[in-house]
């Protein structure tokens, strides 16, 4: 039977509906040569910040791919820019740091892109017990890291949701030194109202699930057999989650497996969709590239795209998609990390592994790793590293303690009101980094860089309380202060 495209229906081949992608993309390739609708499609989206409450205006799934497909020089440093100007106007220049953990490498699923699919009878299965789960939390925190997001391949028998509720209360119970993970994220499978339900209680941060791809004839082919090999149970998996009472949602897309174009397309109809139904976007919005892994030829994939391609992409989300937060993995280069800040990025991975078990492991383990890391860096390397560039660092997970999710988090976020906490918090949470876990050369700068920031907090009040804050930290010994 036929669907026709509807933002607010609940059906996947309505709210991703390929005829229009379709049209969207003929539309794009017949008006990607006018430069000035592609200007004029920029000048709406800037922002303003004084007053904050006007940010600029959202565009459409169909404005965003006309961008895509331009290829005028103008227009495309114009995107960059604008990027750019979006991301400080809503997230300054705060970079939040996480940690991915892998739980467990059982799966039942056959999807062609993963080296963790049932057939392969190469990759040593592993499942960590909770006594494990514990050292890997405490090499984490020894780390600095204070949010996590956790990974399990989808298999009924090994990794129920009854084993994901109890690591997670696991990873909340452990308190080392002065380290303590304050918010954890979890990436798993599509499941039931039920089950999102119990995740809540559990008190999830962001539900994370990628699409993969958004192309439903292609999804069949890349996941032959299993429960993810239903296209609609995956794709409306977000719209059960905030049924169940998760309001904080990441979608992602593996970039690669399909035409990008198509993707993209998919990707912001995704994000209009949720608004739409729910009056909430997604919290974040992931951007993996396709990467070797064991038994997986990313040259298998004939829709790989280049790095400057890319980062488009990256600039295109942060103007269509302006509130979200933007997630890029070790999976990148420090090169393409680097530039990626740039347009958009506003969350990063350091230190990471994506083996079971590889954070207590001296030597990176490479057997059960889900995709080759080629950011390889320490988590300090990657703060230096940071600072260096003048971004701030940020351990940051207030809003989530203190209740500003879903709907009241982007309320802050559209209106510009957000920095007034994130700026602040992140100077703190840096500064508890820094006195716990920092080497010298890393503490000295990144205490300069919070001396520089601290300037840029335009409340006087807020900026005393700030400093106090972090004196309190510094010198009293205080842990986990927020506003």
């Amino acid at each position: 039977m036929g669907y026709s495209y509807n933002p607010k229906s609940l059906c996947a081949d309505e709210f991703i509906n390929d005829e229009e992608i379709l049209e969207t993309l003929a539309f794009a390739d017949a008006h990607k040569d006018d430069v000035q609708l592609c200007y004029d499609i920029l000048e709406k989206c800037k922002p303003h910040l004084h007053p904050a409450s006007e940010h600029g205006a959202m565009i459409t799934h169909r404005e965003a791919s006309v961008l895509l497909a331009c290829e005028d020089a103008g227009v495309n440093a114009a995107i960059k820019q604008l990027a750019h100007d979006i991301k400080q106007a809503y997230y300054g220049n705060r970079i939040v740091l996480f940690a991915p953990l892998y739980l467990s490498n059982y799966c039942v699923n056959s999807c062609l892109y993963c080296p963790y699919h049932a057939k392969n009878r190469e990759i040593p299965r592993r499942k960590l017990t909770q006594d494990e789960i514990r050292a890997e939390v405490i090499a984490l925190q020894d780390m600095g890291h204070k949010r996590l997001a956790i990974e399990a391949g989808e298999d009924p028998k090994h990794n129920p949701i009854e084993y994901i509720l109890e690591s997670m209360d696991t990873i909340y119970s452990i308190k080392h030194k002065n380290g303590a993970i304050r918010r954890v994220n979890v990436n798993i499978a599509a499941t039931t109202v039920e089950e999102y339900r119990m995740l809540k209680k559990a008190e999830i941060g962001t539900y994370i699930l990628f699409q993969e791809t958004y192309n439903k004839e292609g999804y069949k082919r890349l996941h032959p057999t299993g429960p993810k090999s239903d296209y609609n149970w995956h794709t409306e998996a977000m719209d059960r989650a905030m049924e169940g009472g998760i309001d904080d949602v990441g979608l992602g897309v593996l970039f690669g497996l399909e035409s990008y174009r198509y993707e993209f397309a998919g990707l912001i109809m995704h994000a209009e969709h949720l608004e739409a139904v729910h009056g909430v976007g997604p919290h974040t919005i992931s951007v993996p590239r396709v990467k070797p892994a064991m038994d997986i030829d990313p040259d298998v994939f004939d829709n790989g795209i280049p790095d400057e391609m890319f980062e488009k992409i990256i600039a295109l989300i942060r103007i269509t998609v302006p509130y979200t937060g933007m997630i890029i993995s070790t999976r990148e280069s420090q090169a393409v990390r680097e530039r990626a800040l740039r347009y958009g990025i506003s969350q990063i991975s350091g230190g990471s592994r994506t083996s079971v078990g590889g954070y207590t492991e001296q030597a990176r383990p490479h057997d059960t790793e889900q995709f080759d890391v080629s950011d390889q860096r320490t988590l300090d390397d990657v703060v230096s590293w940071l600072i260096d560039q003048e971004h701030a660092p940020s351990f940051c997970t207030a809003c989530y303690r203190a209740g500003r999710t879903g709907d009241r988090f982007m309320s802050f976020c559209k209106s510009g009101q957000i920095l007034n906490y994130c700026h602040p918090n992140a100077l703190v949470t840096l500064a508890e980094y820094l006195t716990d876990y920092a080497k010298p050369d890393t503490s000295q700068k990144g205490f300069a860089l919070i001396e520089r920031e601290l300037l840029k907090v335009e409340d006087e009040k807020r900026r005393r309380q700030c400093a106090e804050a972090i004196s309190a930290v510094v010198h009293k010994g205080e842990r986990d202060l927020r506003f």
